[in-house]
């Protein structure tokens, strides 16, 4: 038998990147038949969205190599300074200059001519304190005084992005560090007492600003206000609705014609679901929850307790974000902007998400010595 030291690849790690390698190129394919058409009216080239796109996914191979080879350890030495520069562009997202504001919201940084979404970052760095915290006192965990520095922490990250604002990005942080402290041993008692402050927290969140209520309303009955709230809803299900079983084919979404609003971004999954069907929408939804599985796999194989911590919270967020993304496209949860992960357009996700996979790939590749 050949020694494991011989193999460049296991068939878990060959399976996660050929995953991403397929989540990324398709992403890119969807990115160009979703905006072809609007970024050709607003910006006169059918390729602005789709050239930004492919340079994210380069910037994202690269961080993905550098990282697989990079021992996933050092990352813990310099937790504190990762965590205090996502927090840092969080604040900058807010300072003249620095900040970019669109459709009322701050979530951009402009540094050097290049636009970075800081929220996309803060999941992440988050991930990586909460691994690093727990891993550390894992015997402590199910005293509520241990849960105090991980609490504030993610309070504060959330509280920076829910007024930018962005509750979706905010509900995926909280529900990461949710399940990430049930993974890392908090006590069943402890679970039920946050569950239920989540669950006040929500509507809470929702009443405090008008948009939101709106946004609610429209979610209950979009048919209410057809040219307003309920606007994009409901042409994110006349495209899901359209698709049928095997769909319109590659290209011949109707909706993409400005009709969604959106589409090559937030809403992406109502193309795909059009062009594609119900079939394609499942297969990809499988896609998605086998990477997962691996990473998963991965975090439970790994040779010490931060690096199964690391790679269970980037599985975590992965399937956390697709799964709220799909929630709302198909109206099971009130409308709110969040990416799906390596398919919309986002230089600054698609780049991250897979600078993350390549931390996992370093996890899994030490694990097996």
């Amino acid at each position: 038998m050949k020694s494991s030291k011989k193999i460049s690849f296991t068939k878990r790690e060959l399976c996660v990147v050929l995953l991403v390698i397929f989540l990324v190129g398709f992403g890119c394919l969807m990115v160009y038949s979703a905006s072809s058409y609007s970024a050709k009216y607003h910006y006169g080239n059918e390729f602005f969205f789709l050239f930004k796109q492919i340079f994210g996914v380069i910037l994202g191979i690269c961080a993905m190599i550098i990282l697989s080879f990079v021992d996933y350890h050092l990352l813990k030495k310099f937790r504190y300074i990762i965590l205090a520069v996502c927090a840092l562009l969080l604040v900058l997202v807010f300072v003249p200059g620095f900040g970019v504001k669109s459709y009322g919201a701050s979530r951009w940084v402009n540094l050097f001519g290049i636009s970075i979404q800081p929220s996309e970052l803060a999941k992440f760095s988050l991930v990586l304190f909460l691994a690093s915290y727990l891993s550390e006192r894992h015997d402590k965990i199910k005293n509520f005084k241990a849960l105090f520095a991980p609490l504030c922490i993610a309070g504060l990250l959330c509280g920076l992005v829910i007024i930018e604002p962005s509750m979706s990005v905010t509900m995926c942080l909280a529900l990461v560090t949710f399940f990430m402290l049930i993974v890392g041993g908090m006590s069943k008692k402890h679970t039920l007492l946050f569950s239920g402050v989540g669950a006040m927290a929500v509507p809470a969140l929702i009443l405090a600003e008008p948009y939101r209520m709106k946004r609610l309303f429209a979610f209950l009955n979009p048919w209410a206000s057809p040219q307003g709230e309920g606007f994009q809803l409901i042409q994110s299900l006349y495209g899901l609705g359209n698709g049928g079983l095997f769909g319109v084919g590659l290209f011949n979404s109707r909706q993409k014609y400005l009709f969604l609003p959106f589409a090559e971004s937030d809403f992406i999954f109502s193309v795909i679901g059009e062009e594609f069907g119900l079939v394609g929408s499942v297969l990809l939804l499988a896609v998605y929850g086998t990477l997962v599985f691996c990473l998963f796999k991965i975090g439970l194989g790994a040779k010490d307790r931060f690096g199964c911590l690391l790679a269970c919270g980037i599985g975590l967020v992965i399937g956390i974000q697709a799964l709220l993304n799909v929630a709302v496209v198909t109206g099971s949860i009130p409308p709110t902007g969040l990416p799906l992960p390596f398919i919309s357009s986002g230089g600054t996700s698609v780049a991250v998400f897979m600078a993350a996979i390549g931390v996992a790939l370093n996890i899994s590749k030490q694990s097996r010595h």
